[in-house]
């Protein structure tokens, strides 16, 4: 389970960007993290992840030998390494011995059509191709809970359709999602639960009848309750 704490965050002493954000993931459960630009997604995100030193708060992972795996919006390589080195990299880190883990790889290479530019460098890939190239590295080290952040930006359907195929497959492998997205008609439609962060708090966390319940809009959808509101949250 990963629970999580947040009194407060900020990006300077005595800053609070966030607070007052608890909630918990359980084994096997995918969670969408909404928010409008600016509500303080990104630093809940960094606070989890330990990124933040002016942080107030408990984050705990449980007792796991590998506990989490960070999909970032913008990719993070190294310029002059290849795909397949930055595998091969990954895996030594991780402490996965030669032998072990190359079919697993290739296994996905093959599912996101990467096959043919492992020898390439990452640098030189285009937006989408580099999303998928985190997102392989992330799936290859199958870890107990997964946090992603806008993972949709620069896929292709196909790849979309791809990444929605394996992240449901690492769901019922009992690994736990927080999935942070614009996108919110996927949300509605793969997520289980919602955490709504507006003005840097958490205001909603529930199923999507809950937020429905909560914007006073039954059987709408999940865009047109989180418009009302992040509304009502900025007026009052």
């Amino acid at each position: 389970m990963l629970e999580v704490n947040i009194r407060s965050a900020g990006y300077e002493i005595g800053e609070k960007t966030v607070h007052d954000i608890a909630f918990a993931i359980e084994k096997g459960e995918l969670v969408a993290l909404i928010g409008a630009n600016g509500a303080g997604k990104s630093t809940t995100i960094k606070s989890i992840l330990g990124l933040l030193v002016n942080t107030d708060g408990e984050i705990s992972f449980g007792e796991k030998k590998n506990p989490y795996a960070y999909v970032p919006e913008h990719p993070t390589y190294y310029d002059y390494l290849t795909l397949w080195e930055h595998i091969e990299l990954l895996m030594a880190a991780c402490g996965n011995e030669e032998g072990n883990w190359e079919g697993k790889a290739r296994e996905l290479l093959h599912t996101f059509r990467m096959e043919k530019h492992i020898h390439e460098y990452i640098s030189k890939f285009s937006k989408g191709m580099k999303q998928k190239s985190m997102l392989i590295l992330a799936f290859l080290t199958e870890p107990d809970f997964y946090i992603i952040d806008e993972p949709f930006i620069g896929l292709d359907p196909v790849a979309t359709k791809e990444f929605l195929n394996y992240l449901y497959k690492e769901k019922e492998r009992g690994a736990g999602i927080l999935l942070c997205t614009h996108v919110l008609d996927t949300a509605e439609r793969i997520c289980e639960r919602f955490l709504l962060i507006s003005q840097g708090t958490l205001v909603a966390d529930g199923h999507l009848e809950a937020i429905q319940s909560l914007a006073e809009m039954p059987g709408s959808t999940l865009l047109d309750c989180f418009d009302a509101i992040v509304r009502r949250e900025q007026n009052d």
